[in-house]
């Protein structure tokens, strides 16, 4: 089953209290490999950005009016989605709004089955410290230079070299069942394995050169 790494940036804390969603991103793996597929939107929520959320992620009313609405990019997303693994980091959090924003206009809400929660993971595995994905970023070296604002794409990123860390799976397995892939390795292994036959000559020209290495001194 693939996976997707999936984020959001809102205008606020909770969706009963009338926030939305501003952006949302997700990144396809295949065992954590990217698979160069991606889902990213902008979009307008259609009321008003606090200046404690443009502080966060930058987006303001002015940027996002232009933007598509939820409703118009809702069937893109849920297909973009659809009977994959999904992995949020509070995924609580992103949930109450995708599931607030879905139900709406009448979609069916994400399968919670397919949720993975990383901050479950991390607490379960750290228990006791800090596991926000700025401090697991910075407990597995991952480069946050990048991370000036709260940018639902790059954070989608980052969750992933997190969540490897995660796992203790610092280099993913590739999918030997890919027969173009085995045939890339098999080739590697085969070439690897190559003798090269040194003619008479050339074991004559290398005698006759460490003969005439051999007796200078070095030191």
């Amino acid at each position: 089953m693939s996976e997707v790494f999936l984020d959001t940036e809102t205008t606020g804390l909770s969706f009963k209290d009338g926030h939305k969603i501003v952006e949302i991103a997700c990144i396809e793996t295949d065992d954590l490999i990217p698979t160069g597929k991606i889902f990213h939107k902008l979009i307008n929520p259609k009321r008003s950005v606090p200046n404690e959320a443009f502080k966060v992620h930058g987006f303001s009313e002015e940027f996002l009016r232009d933007k598509e609405t939820f409703d118009k990019i809702s069937d893109e997303f849920l297909n973009f989605i659809e009977n994959k693994k999904i992995i949020i980091h509070n995924a609580a959090f992103d949930l109450s709004f995708l599931d607030g924003e879905l139900g709406l206009i009448k979609k069916e809400k994400i399968n919670k089955k397919l949720v993975i929660d990383s901050l479950e993971v991390a607490r379960n595995k750290f228990p006791g410290t800090s596991n926000s994905l700025d401090a697991l970023c910075k407990k597995f070296n991952v480069d946050l230079s990048r991370r000036t604002k709260h940018n639902a794409l790059l954070d989608c990123e980052l969750l992933r070299e997190v969540y490897i860390n995660l796992l203790d799976a610092k280099e993913p397995k590739f999918n030997l069942s890919n027969n173009t892939l085995e045939q890339k390795i098999k080739k590697s292994y085969d070439y690897s394995k190559t003798i090269i036959k040194i003619s008479d000559e050339e074991i004559k020209k290398h005698k006759a050169f460490l003969k005439s290495e051999l007796k200078k001194n070095f030191y």
